[in-house]
């Protein structure tokens, strides 16, 4: 992870063919392709690769959440439990739909606590959204459980864990929708794009309708193309979709550089007895799209963080104070600011978050350190970041 460190001879094919081609559109334009359809073509590919009936293209992850949940129907005054522990388009999607993002508490999994989400379970709970950060999951198996108790939606947002497995079922395979992201910095990037994956027919259909404005998509002219329903233009265009098409032919690869790298650093960090990594729920197998640590509090942590930046020791997250991806500095959200008036459902459904604390979260990513994965490293470039990485740990236990 990223994939684009990887960029190469097939991929340059694949925009190439779509520039030669001239469309670069996904829909219509039928007599000027030649046959070619990228867009179609990833769809295919990603069925396969992840073992599921439909497969929708989209502009970006964050559209493939949003589409996720409104294919089936979540929307206006809806609660979605969704965790601490995510990226800031995790609540976008849910607000942009006019539903409420409840947020809870993550386990040592990094992922949603099953506890913590069937207290938060109420009347107006319609989801329940899994964010498999960091390149692993969450305990699917209670999940699904409490999911299927309480007739509730699992998502599976899966964007950074593309490759990862449960039970050997490909993540975002597992919930009744899966989400992925194809943006510049995943192991399979187009540029920009996402995807959801489904086994539904009826979400497949709204996915494919509302994706692009509505249309039904039958028939070979656009123009007289009917529109059963409102809908939003959220297509993926052929360039993005021919990037993604080399870059997903080349997902084994990826993942073997992944693990292999993982695997070194790994074993490097577990001679230290104050390193203690996350938990990965039995059953289940990382995309090893990074390396995801905790010592032994939050002071310790975040020395280490600040020594490993010092050092030159680059890609190694701590989250605790991140702006991006931990409850802790969304004040944007808590003091819903917006550029035009939240309703007044969202409103009162967020007033929790002026008071809430996550003292359980706080405590793991408090102690967390999140280390990228690199696919272009050498054997020798790891070696020699794995023992730094355990020398600057050392020196500050020591110290």
């Amino acid at each position: 992870m990223p994939g684009f460190e990887l960029f190469g001879d097939a991929e340059r094919k694949e925009v190439n063919d779509v520039l030669e081609n001239g469309v670069l559109m996904r829909y219509g334009f039928d007599g000027m392709r030649n046959g070619h359809w990228k867009a179609k073509e990833l769809e295919i590919a990603l069925q396969k690769s992840f073992k599921t009936k439909y497969a929708q293209l989209v502009s970006s992850g964050t559209t493939a959440v949003t589409l996720a949940l409104a294919s089936a129907g979540v929307g206006a005054g809806d609660e979605v439990i969704m965790p601490t522990f995510t990226f800031v388009a995790s609540f976008e999607a849910i607000m942009a739909l006019g539903a409420i993002p409840v947020l809870v508490d993550i386990d040592e999994t990094l992922t949603l606590s099953p506890k913590a989400v069937e207290a938060a379970i109420t009347s107006k709970t319609r989801a329940v959204m899994v964010v498999q950060m960091c390149g692993s999951m969450g305990d699917m198996t209670a999940l699904q459980k409490i999911c299927h108790e309480h007739k509730l939606l699992l998502i599976e947002d899966a964007c950074q864990a593309i490759g990862g497995t449960y039970n050997n079922k490909p993540l975002g395979s597992i919930g009744d929708l899966g989400c992925f992201s194809f943006d510049f910095v995943k192991t399979i990037t187009c540029g920009e794009g996402g995807a959801v994956i489904t086994n539904n027919e009826q979400y497949y259909t709204n996915c494919d309708h509302y994706s692009d404005h509505g249309h039904d998509h039958i028939g070979q002219d656009r123009g007289a193309e009917t529109h059963p329903f409102l809908g939003y233009n959220y297509r993926i265009s052929e360039l993005h979709a021919a990037v993604g098409l080399a870059q997903i032919k080349r997902l084994p690869e990826f993942l073997y550089l992944q693990k292999k790298n993982y695997g070194m650093l790994r074993e490097a960090l577990s001679q230290i007895p104050e390193v203690v990594f996350r938990t990965v729920p039995e059953g289940g197998e990382e995309s090893y799209a990074f390396l995801n640590f905790f010592l032994p509090d939050l002071e310790t942590a975040t020395q280490v963080a600040q020594e490993f930046k010092t050092s030159g020791i680059d890609g190694c997250f701590h989250y605790y104070n991140n702006n991006w991806h931990y409850i802790k500095k969304w004040d944007h959200l808590k003091e819903l600011k917006s550029l035009f008036p939240i309703s007044a459902e969202v409103r009162t459904g967020l007033e929790y978050l002026k008071t809430k604390e996550f003292l359980q979260s706080d405590h793991y990513i408090g102690r967390n350190l999140s280390c990228l994965i690199k696919l272009s490293w050498t054997e020798e470039e790891v070696k020699m970041r794995a023992n730094k990485m355990v020398e600057v740990i050392k020196k500050v236990l020591n110290t």
